[in-house]
């Protein structure tokens, strides 16, 4: 049985906690945030703490907070010799207090509040300063996934990046995509089954073989037409991203 203490109550920890009482090895001792309002929702699940001096034994320390606090909260906990990791995909490991035995346990999904998901398809990212830490997150990430693989920083800096750009990018465009919809009284339904196939395409053939559309047949005709259809604050991301297809497909 492995024992962990997770420290954050945002969205990962939220999700993070709500697997590992799933998980049949693993026990979520406690759950610590500075706030003991954001502690509240916790109460009936976890035992919980706002003070680094009331941290329980664990055999796993998780950071889930934001990651600007990730340094400053590995140097403020009273643990000497205790593996930590944190889950964030774009800071390094090193950003950790040497002191520590430090490690990342990054899970690579979008997490909303209230909206669980199925952690064993979520893809979680590890690395250990040492090996044995590593074999003790594998069996870990293993008791709540079935997708565990082995990342170093600067694979998982750059990962983060790629997941920008086919999560948090991809999601503003459908804003884009809404926003036309609604300003010309056309339900954003309608695009919905496009997005669904758009994504189950990708299960099949690569991002490359899959594009279609006016940029990659070069048909200045429609996209003159779409540029002069669009608002000023959405003519330059479309010319952007045409351009960008464009000479993908020279």
């Amino acid at each position: 049985m492995i024992r962990v203490v997770l420290l954050g109550a945002g969205n990962v920890a939220t999700h993070l906690l709500h697997a590992f009482t799933e998980a049949t090895n693993v026990e979520a001792v406690q759950l610590y945030a500075r706030s003991e309002k954001s502690l509240l929702p916790f109460k009936s699940v976890i035992a919980t703490t706002n003070s680094f001096d009331n941290l329980a034994t664990a055999d796993v320390y998780i950071i889930a907070v934001a990651d600007d606090a990730i340094s400053e909260v590995s140097k403020s906990l009273p643990l000497k010799n205790k593996l930590v990791v944190h889950t964030s995909g774009s800071v390094a490991m090193e950003t950790m207090d040497d002191s520590l035995r430090r490690g990342v346990f990054y899970p690579l999904q979008t997490f909303t509040k209230g909206t669980l998901v199925d952690f064993s398809t979520i893809p979680i990212c590890l690395e250990a300063a040492h090996n044995e830490d590593l074999l003790i997150l594998e069996e870990l990430a293993s008791s709540i996934s079935d997708a565990v693989y082995f990342i170093d920083s600067e694979q998982r800096e750059n990962l983060h990046v790629a997941a920008v750009f086919v999560n948090n990018f991809t999601n503003h465009l459908y804003h884009i995509g809404q926003q036309i919809c609604d300003e010309n009284k056309v339900p954003f339904e309608v695009l919905k089954p496009l997005i669904r196939e758009t994504a189950t395409k990708l299960t099949k053939v690569s991002p490359f073989e899959a594009q279609t559309g006016p940029a990659k047949r070069k048909d200045t005709q429609t996209i003159t037409k779409h540029l002069h259809q669009l608002p000023e604050n959405y003519k330059e991301i479309y010319a952007l991203l045409t351009k960008s297809i464009s000479k993908t497909y020279e």
